[in-house]
């Protein structure tokens, strides 16, 4: 049984956490919520991934320190972590509706 969201002892996140579970629609049989929280976030992080790769592309390279093979090597790296890392910390609210979504799309399978 989960803790009221309003239990005083429970840090902020975890009572964030706690309503937004409230939220949910009811999880069909054989329904992995760990599962399915991985799959919205990893589609959220790659939405911001793209979203910052046309960000970056306006952005001109320091020709002292920067530019050549190497950075245009690890340029698109390094914007896919920002996009995991930004989803990861809670993101812009993608990853709650795409759940949202497929769990109400695993109920009307089920």
């Amino acid at each position: 049984m989960a803790a009221p969201a309003s239990d005083p002892t429970l840090s902020a996140q975890a009572q964030m956490a706690v309503s937004q579970t409230r939220r949910l629609p009811s999880l069909a049989k054989g329904t992995d919520l760990a599962a399915t929280r991985k799959a919205a976030q990893d589609f959220e992080a790659v939405f911001l991934s793209q979203m910052f790769g046309q960000m970056f592309q306006g952005v001109a390279t320091d020709t002292m320190f920067g530019g050549g093979a190497a950075e245009e090597m690890f340029r698109p790296l390094l914007i896919d972590e920002y996009g995991k890392q930004l989803a990861k910390r809670g993101g812009v609210g993608i990853a709650d509706a795409v759940m949202r979504s497929l769990i109400t799309q695993q109920e009307k399978t089920a």
